[in-house]
């Protein structure tokens, strides 16, 4: 209680500031601060609530549709119970009429008296009795014609309850459908929003570039010490012999050199001087 009486004291406070500061056209500025508060209030809602809001308001109309459908019912019954009532109606009306056609051809007949089911009447009671038959006839007529009038009213209703019927589940569908494609367009946009709002960032991308090639240059120049130091990498170690000489290295000399031909008299020459010169 003592909150309602305070938020009713700021309401009317600020009525009375309101008047003070913008006189008579206090109530005109208060209108338009609360119909821009609404449109800011309306703006802030998710679109997808009120699609949602929208789907819920579909979905309220199944209680109406059914109310309609169980009208229809009811005045189907009811057509089916006056169909059946007109037909026996139909049915008394055609012996009645057969009943009077019968006292009349007695009443034509000029007797005095008649006999009935073993009774005896006189002629101006049969012609009471006729006359009798003939108003009830008349109003049973009357009667089943007004029933008639009925029945085609209550078809007639029939019928405009099921059109009413038909053109509240086709708008119903039609709602549906145009509520499924409001959320297809939502998400569409949503999905562009989030692929407009996604940029790469060009400098990290060159940091990271730069990072990716200063590592393979640190890996090359780790490859190229292990290589100085002996360590080859990747090849398949096999255990050979060293310092072994062929025996045939003199001619491999010769056939990679080449044999000077030309000298070859010479230094035999050589060698004979040098025999003579032994012999002396």
């Amino acid at each position: 209680m003592l909150m309602f009486k305070k938020v009713l004291i700021g309401a009317v406070g600020t009525v009375v500031l309101s008047t003070l500061v913008f006189g008579r056209d206090a109530i005109s500025y208060l209108k338009t601060a609360g119909s821009s508060a609404r449109d800011a209030i309306k703006a802030e809602v998710p679109i997808e609530f009120e699609i949602q809001r929208a789907r819920d308001m579909v979905a309220n109309l199944i209680p109406d549709i059914r109310k309609c459908m169980h009208v229809i019912a009811e005045e189907e019954v009811s057509v089916e119970q006056l169909n059946q009532e007109i037909a026996a109606a139909e049915g008394n009306l055609n012996k009645q009429k057969e009943e009077i056609l019968a006292l009349r051809k007695h009443v034509d007949s000029g007797k005095s008296t008649y006999q009935y089911a073993s009774r005896s009447y006189s002629a101006n009671e049969v012609k009471r009795d006729l006359a009798l038959r003939f108003e009830r006839f008349k109003t049973a007529e009357s009667t089943i014609a007004s029933k008639r009038q009925i029945l085609t009213a209550r078809e007639k209703s029939v019928t405009a309850a099921r059109e009413k019927l038909e053109g509240m589940i086709a708008s119903k569908r039609s709602l549906e459908v145009q509520i499924e494609n409001l959320d297809a367009r939502m998400k569409t946009i949503q999905a562009a929003q989030t692929a407009s709002s996604v940029q790469l960032d060009d400098s990290q991308l060159a940091r990271a570039k730069k990072l990716i090639g200063d590592l393979n240059k640190q890996m090359d120049v780790a490859q190229k010490m292990l290589d100085a130091d002996g360590k080859f990498v990747g090849l398949i170690p096999v255990d050979t012999t060293t310092n072994i000489v062929p025996e045939d290295l003199s001619r491999q000399i010769d056939e990679y050199f080449g044999k000077d031909k030309d000298a070859e008299p010479a230094a035999q020459a050589g060698d004979k001087s040098v025999a003579d010169r032994g012999s002396l």
